[in-house]
């Protein structure tokens, strides 16, 4: 009972709401006081106030060329994929260039694309294989594949080991030694002030 009692005063109350919602409206902005012997676009002009004139084709070419551009940019995200951007430009900044430029950080940059390579080629194999195989034959290539699988895993982490003992010794390298520098020439003895 109690349920219906409630349920009949929440009606009761959307529909008293609903003619103020309704209703509610911003104000309209009042016109201009119009001059005796005159009318409104006149003052207006008169005003300094005047609608500049719309070329509609001049807004047409420049949202067809806005909507081109973002078309394009759009296109070459896609492509990109998600790529984390530093500091200081398209790559990252100093600190990235160091690693780039880097003759072993290459090296094993192609040495990784190769083994990509010839590990992808190895399974495309198997899996035409695989498709024609018969159901015996089909058990001892999935468990070459999960081999293959596995010797990828491995070489990748191998790979990242290599590439992140690379970059420590660049960090080290190319620390700064600032507080080594100023602790060596500071002797404790001569004071400029003095």
């Amino acid at each position: 009972m109690k349920i219906k009692y409630m349920m009949v005063a929440a009606s009761i109350a959307a529909v008293l709401a609903m003619p103020e919602s309704v209703q509610a409206r911003p104000t309209p902005k009042p016109m201009p006081p119009v001059k005796e012997g005159g009318d409104a676009k006149e003052d207006a002009k008169e005003g300094g106030k005047e609608r500049p004139k719309i070329d509609v084709a001049k807004i047409k070419e420049r949202l067809k060329a806005a909507f081109e551009k973002r078309k394009k940019h759009r296109g070459d995200a896609k492509k990109d994929g998600h790529k984390v951007k530093g500091k200081g430009g398209k790559h990252g900044g100093a600190f990235g260039k160091l690693v780039r430029d880097d003759e072993k950080i290459k090296e094993l940059r192609e040495s990784f694309k190769a083994a990509a390579k010839e590990h992808h080629d190895k399974v495309k194999a198997l899996h035409k294989q695989l498709k024609d195989a018969s159901d015996e034959d089909k058990d001892g290539l999935r468990e070459q594949l999960k081999g293959l699988r596995a010797d990828w895993v491995e070489g990748m982490k191998g790979n990242r080991e290599e590439v992140r003992a690379r970059l420590k010794e660049i960090r080290e390298e190319f620390k700064n030694k600032r507080d080594e520098v100023i602790d060596a020439n500071d002797d404790g003895d001569d004071d400029p002030g003095e």
